[in-house]
């Protein structure tokens, strides 16, 4: 089972900014081998991701000198994994370059449609992306600075990431003392990451409406004070609930 975590934007141009000019030594260093640009920018996608596909051969990842793959340092070979990528890892998609955001990378190009080298966009100045870098090694560089004769940009649209069924509030459920545990609440953000949107607050309802909304004949019974134990809370600790009978699991359908 798999869920989208979004990508950190932020740490991925800060990981790109302070690694621009120099070379990170927990990595090989591909400047006499092809170039190092696209192994950067892998380093820099995976600090903004921290999740690698160790698919061999068709996956992006880094282990060691030697052991690694050819998304990972290849121009074509990382487009093609983030566009084509269904499993876990980074996940993109090619939009227009005056669309690109912080983060996102781009390739130059030549007419015959072939790319050679990989930017990552570290930010803007009057509409058009400032880049790193290296292999000419670049810090905020201006896309317009340099000379190609194609460009593609590659939106980062998130991590699919592998998790465990997300079955956190069914033991409480269960035993009938809570829908959802502080405990198991805590799990469930564990294992079942939200989505950008998902994690934006919602706007606060204002106090009098809701009133309104609610009143009911029934409001102005006695409510019980909010200390009152709920059945929930005077369980005994020992509390097994029961289970059914061999006839009710017979009455079930297949598949219950």
């Amino acid at each position: 089972m798999t869920a989208i975590k979004p990508y950190r934007r932020a740490r991925a141009v800060e990981y790109a900014k302070t690694w621009a000019l120099s070379r990170n030594p927990l990595f090989s260093r591909f400047d006499a081998f092809g170039g190092d640009c696209t192994n950067f920018i892998s380093q820099c996608i995976f600090a903004g991701s921290c999740v690698m596909n160790e698919t061999p051969t068709f996956g992006w990842y880094y282990r060691a000198p030697g052991d690694y793959a050819p998304a990972w340092t290849g121009v074509p070979y990382l487009y093609n994994f983030l566009t084509d990528n269904m499993e876990v890892g980074p996940i993109g998609e090619e939009i227009p370059v005056e669309s690109a955001e912080m983060g996102d990378i781009l390739q130059l190009g030549r007419r015959d449609g072939t790319y050679y080298h990989t930017l990552i966009v570290t930010g803007m100045r009057d509409g058009v992306p400032l880049i790193c870098a290296h292999d000419n090694d670049a810090l905020d560089r201006p896309l317009d600075s340099y000379v190609y004769e194609r460009v593609r940009c590659v939106h980062i649209r998130g991590v699919r990431i592998s998790i465990e069924a997300c079955d956190c509030c069914y033991a409480g459920m269960l035993s009938g003392t809570s829908v959802f545990p502080t405990a198991a609440a805590q799990a469930a953000l564990s294992c079942c990451p939200m989505t950008e949107t998902e994690q934006q607050t919602p706007p606060m309802p204002d106090p009098e409406s809701v009133r309104e909304e609610t009143a009911s004949p029934d409001a102005s019974l006695p409510q019980p004070a909010e200390d009152t134990a709920r059945p929930a809370d005077i369980l005994p600790p020992d509390f097994v609930p029961p289970r059914p009978s061999a006839s009710d699991d017979a009455e079930l359908p297949p598949d219950a």
